[in-house]
């Protein structure tokens, strides 16, 4: 598995091409602006782009996807939980109305991307249906867990009490995992139990 990060945005938000090196099968995360840049990195790597996948709705994380979708013609998936109601739009849900072709994973779902197997981990708090993606050794938790803190949780959906049972939740998974979060630096899951303050307020409770 080869993984390439890139800062996009006002926001500096990660997106990230998850990649399997035997096929070039790829998956596309949290493209949240600059599809120019994105588009042209997938056709220069002859790379074979599979899906989309947000771990949530806000637009941080979401402003490039109608670009991708129309140029590339692949699936987007998202918690449900994280769109637009019918007839109501704002900037913390995803407006599917923007793009065909969604489709929405839950706690436990598969997705197969190449050889590899993403399993879809539900873990709101910072909105109510932020997701974290489980990769082999890697771990896509979006807004949900950074290096040395956590998500906010005082947009609409968000919660401190639930996110730090998400937090226990991921941090309770056997062995050690590599965190990429939804913004800053990369880090793991061993150096969070040891280290974040609101990782550690998570597994006492």
């Amino acid at each position: 598995m080869l993984i390439k990060a890139f800062e996009v945005g006002q926001l500096s938000t990660n997106c990230y091409i998850v990649i399997d090196e035997k096929t070039l099968c790829c998956a596309i995360i949290d493209p949240g602006a600059e599809s120019g840049r994105i588009l042209n990195y997938l056709a220069e790597n002859n790379l074979k782009p599979v899906c989309i996948f947000l771990t949530h709705g806000h637009y941080d994380h979401t402003t490039a996807v109608p670009t991708i979708r129309s140029e590339l013609k692949i699936p987007t998936y998202i918690n449900k939980k994280d769109v637009n109601a019918e007839g109501k739009h704002s900037s913390m849900k995803f407006d599917v109305d923007k793009i065909d072709e969604v489709w929405y994973y839950a706690d436990g779902d598969k997705i197969e991307v190449g050889g590899l197997t993403f399993t879809v981990m539900e873990t709101p708090g910072h909105s109510e249906g932020s997701v974290t993606l489980v990769c082999e050794d890697a771990l896509f938790t979006g807004d949900t867990l950074f290096r040395d803190s956590c998500g906010r949780t005082d947009f609409e959906g968000g919660s401190m009490e639930v996110l730090l049972g998400s937090l226990k939740r991921i941090c309770s998974l056997e062995g050690d995992y590599e965190v990429y979060p939804g913004h800053a630096d990369y880090t793991s899951l061993d150096r969070e139990r040891r280290f974040n303050f609101y990782v550690r307020r998570a597994l006492e409770s």
